[in-house]
């Protein structure tokens, strides 16, 4: 199953395969290109926070729904904090962080109801979409790489088995465009902290540098972590797209030293 490159209504964004094989959803991982931002939000920026025009950001939004086919009245955003709260979404939450004030943290949301479009944002982190075709089910969860320690990936799979009723070999996994091994470039905590989440498995995602450094994959991290979860591998879709390398392409933090727009990954149950 493979991640890729899909442009409509003039938006391009990335998809996983195997989602749209399987058909009853509408998903995808937007650019920079598409939207009506301007200057250092130029032009598709789907981050509220940055300083951007909320209009503009609105009619990023919109046009971004359109082109995957989503449901804008029906986004519902998260408040994220590089946490591992997945959090369960239902009718009352249409519309929170974007229509009206979000009154909740989490960095994954999930649910069975169709119509409600989550969304999560990353520009270096990880934005990870799942899909239970069986089941009827979607999560998507923000990784970056205390969320990759915390686990996030696998807690949106333990509440799809827990609260949904999911089966792991059912599950769809597509992991976005993000920061990969090549740039990201960490002191020994980071590491420290994904070998005390997933033992010496992590390892080989892991790379000491003559520097000093570690240079870490977070892609391959969160594979792991939802193959330790039961998740099929060629259920996991993985984009090969680093943000920094791809900093004229994609939002990257650490590329734009916190000066920029974000992206997101949005999925919806059709009905």
């Amino acid at each position: 199953m493979s991640i890729v490159t899909c442009v409509n209504k003039n938006v391009p964004f990335l998809a996983s395969e195997g989602f749209l094989q399987a058909g009853g959803v509408a998903h995808g991982f937007s650019t920079r290109e598409g939207g009506v931002s301007e200057g250092t939000y130029a032009t598709l920026n789907l981050g509220f926070c940055r300083g951007d025009d909320r209009e503009k950001v609105l009619e990023n939004y919109r046009r971004f729904t359109a082109a995957i086919g989503a449901d804008y009245e029906g986004l519902v955003l998260s408040n994220q904090v590089h946490g591992d709260t997945v959090r369960t979404v239902t009718a009352a939450d249409k519309g929170k962080g974007i229509h009206s004030k979000g009154d909740y943290e989490a960095d994954g949301l999930i649910t069975d109801i169709p119509g409600l479009c989550l969304t999560v944002f990353g520009a270096d982190c990880l934005p990870i979409l799942f899909y239970d075709p069986v089941r009827r089910v979607i999560a998507a969860v923000h990784a970056g790489w205390r969320g990759t320690a915390n686990g996030i990936a696998g807690r949106a799979v333990e509440k799809m088995v827990e609260v949904y009723g999911s089966k792991p070999g059912d599950i769809l996994a597509a992991i976005g465009p993000g920061i990969s091994k090549c740039c990201f470039e960490t002191d020994e905590d980071v590491p420290n902290a994904l070998t005390g989440a997933l033992g010496a498995s992590a390892l080989k995602c892991i790379e000491l540098q003559e520097s000093g450094k570690f240079h870490v994959d977070l892609k391959g991290l969160n594979v792991l972590r939802l193959e330790k979860m039961g998740l099929e591998r060629d259920h996991i879709a993985v984009s090969e797209a680093c943000t920094m390398c791809e900093h004229e392409r994609f939002w990257s933090h650490r590329y734009t030293q916190g000066v920029r727009g974000s992206q997101a990954a949005m999925v919806q149950l059709l009905g």
